[in-house]
């Protein structure tokens, strides 16, 4: 049994609270066109001055088309402009309710430690609720309710992407699913040979294109097994082979502050969320399992 490759650009759930717009924006910018970046930052940036316009008055604001407006907001999970400016007069009134101002997170090769520790912590919480914020639940359920099912899980993924890739199979393989990870392309490719109907194969890339990630991905999905791509490029080549994407928040990357550290922070969210879903599902047979490996592993901790 095989899948048909389906085209995902766009797709999205139901629209987001005005407290998610700005975190989508962040997530979706690099994979709009130039024009759709300056809208969408456009409504990020000023959500009172632009809901307060008309469709014409944001397409002359931001030097665009009316049309290219209407792209965005539906890009960003709307229906049309109508309900992109309610959620910015939301977004408007919850930020003129007090809450603090944004810091920045750019660190400089003279900051003082404390500096450091505290604009990486603001980083990773800003990276968490933009994870959360974007997080597509129906998509997460779907995942969980195949993975809970699965005979077998195999799940890809190199570099950074490989490490939390290992996280969530020793999770699984501690409430007793049959769980793999690979990160060598050869071996990935050569079990997802293996993988049918009833498996789940899921791929973890932050770019969306890493081709020894898509490649085992792709070859699950031909053989019949459910797909899920865990990514921050909800439109990367991966999500045409994975039956459920979920979305992670774009890193912001610096000189000292490789982008691989906050996309793995907002994988580790996701596989999280996957994996407790998973175990909430096959409680009966997880709760003992898990159980059973603390007691397997209990006589190493003692002194």
């Amino acid at each position: 049994m095989t899948h048909e490759v389906k085209e995902t650009f766009g797709r999205t759930g139901a629209p987001p609270a005005p407290a998610a717009l700005a975190a989508k924006v962040r997530t979706l910018a690099p994979s709009m066109t130039r024009s759709m970046q300056r809208v969408a930052e456009a409504v990020a940036n000023d959500p009172a001055g632009c809901a307060a316009l008309t469709v014409t008055g944001l397409a002359e604001l931001t030097g665009t088309s009316e049309a290219t407006v209407v792209r965005t907001a539906r890009l960003l999970g709307y229906p049309g402009y109508r309900d992109l400016r309610l959620a910015l007069a939301g977004l408007a009134a919850q930020q003129q309710s007090g809450r603090a101002p944004a810091i920045t997170t750019d660190i400089a090769v003279d900051d003082p430690i404390a500096d450091v520790v505290a604009k990486l912590a603001y980083d990773e919480q800003q990276t968490l609720a933009d994870t959360a914020a974007g997080l597509d639940t129906g998509q997460l359920q779907a995942a969980v309710s195949a993975a809970a099912a699965a005979r077998r899980i195999d799940v890809y993924g190199v570099g950074a992407s490989g490490l939390v890739a290992q996280d969530l199979t020793q999770k699984l393989l501690r409430i007793g699913l049959m769980a793999h990870a690979h990160s060598d392309p050869h071996l990935a490719v050569t079990n997802a040979v293996q993988l049918r109907t009833g498996d789940v194969a899921i791929a973890i890339t932050h770019s969306g294109s890493t081709g020894d990630v898509i490649e085992p991905l792709r070859v699950a999905f031909e053989h019949g097994a459910t797909t899920v791509a865990i990514t921050g490029r909800p439109d990367g080549a991966v999500t045409q082979y994975a039956d459920h994407i979920l979305t992670t928040s774009t890193a912001r990357e610096s000189e000292l502050r490789p982008a691989a550290m906050s996309s793995r922070t907002s994988q580790l969210l996701v596989v999280d969320c996957l994996f407790v879903g998973v175990a909430q599902r096959t409680y009966e047979t997880a709760a003992p399992a898990l159980a059973a490996s603390y007691e397997a592993l209990a006589h190493r901790h003692r002194r």
